[in-house]
């Protein structure tokens, strides 16, 4: 299975022109399809006008024998539709040709206040759409410093939470897990490869143990770049990054992509 490099931009760049600047300097060199999937995730503004470009005649010719490019959201909401101002619904997403969707990111959960109840809700929303679900999950540094114990058992009760009443047939391959600790986003300190392998080995149990998962894929994100990436992905039980700040940059992201394609 291709490793998952999901680029989320974040509230970035601040206008359109600079976005589909990004993404044209992002999407258009040539890499084989080896070892990578791309997904690219802007704000949403943007969504309609670069997948515009992603399905042009001209970016499909580009895209033959290239890496496999999909859109995903950075947030839904868990209604279709109705009296709910400033939400997008995964109905809305799915009629874009919109493929994944984040949800339960650390800065939305502490920014805009979302709760587990709030996510699982999302999630089955989602879910219902065939979107596939990239959900972020992670402990707080004042977590970590009390041990790995303590760590593995914030991640296992997010888990519960933002998964109740969920498993086997509506997860598999739909549902994509990002373990992002709290305290590498955004910080320029990432988690040691052995941390976050150690932390996905064990999620990855949960997964297969408690929710029928046949073949769960968990991504490591926080503070990933070109120099660490390698140090992640040459472990085989973690299935890709989540990879914030160094998307922004697309000649970094295209160093990213091909240390991907390299590891075997």
């Amino acid at each position: 299975m291709k490793k998952l490099i999901i680029a989320n931009w974040k509230m970035n760049p601040p206008t359109l022109k600079k976005a589909k600047e990004l993404f044209s300097a992002t999407t258009n060199y040539k890499l084989q399809a080896k070892n990578a999937e791309i997904v690219i995730v802007p704000p949403f503004i943007y969504l309609s006008e670069l997948l515009k470009i992603k399905n042009s005649p001209k970016q499909s010719t580009l895209a033959t024998g290239q890496i496999k490019l999909k859109i995903g959201a950075q947030n839904i909401f868990w209604a279709t539709e109705g009296a709910y101002t400033g939400e997008i619904s995964p109905k809305m997403l799915k009629d874009l040709y919109v493929d994944y969707a984040i949800i339960g990111h650390s800065e939305r959960r502490k920014y805009a206040a979302e709760t587990d109840e709030m996510i699982n809700k999302k999630v089955i929303a989602a879910l219902k759409e065939s979107l596939k679900v990239i959900l972020c999950v992670g402990e707080p540094l004042e977590i970590r410093k009390k041990g790995k114990k303590a760590a593995m058992n914030f991640v296992k009760n997010q888990l519960q939470k933002d998964l109740k009443g969920l498993k086997g047939k509506l997860l598999n391959n739909k549902l994509i897990i990002a373990y992002e600790p709290i305290w590498a986003i955004g910080t320029g300190i990432s988690a040691t490869p052995e941390t976050a392998l150690e932390t996905i080995k064990y999620i990855k149990k949960l997964l297969i143990t408690n929710y029928q998962l046949l073949t769960p894929r968990v991504l490591y994100g926080g503070s990933v770049d070109s120099k660490n990436i390698k140090g992640f992905l040459q472990h085989n039980e973690i299935d890709g990054a989540l990879v914030g700040g160094a998307s922004l940059n697309a000649k970094e992201f295209k160093k990213i992509v091909e240390l991907t394609n390299k590891i075997n």
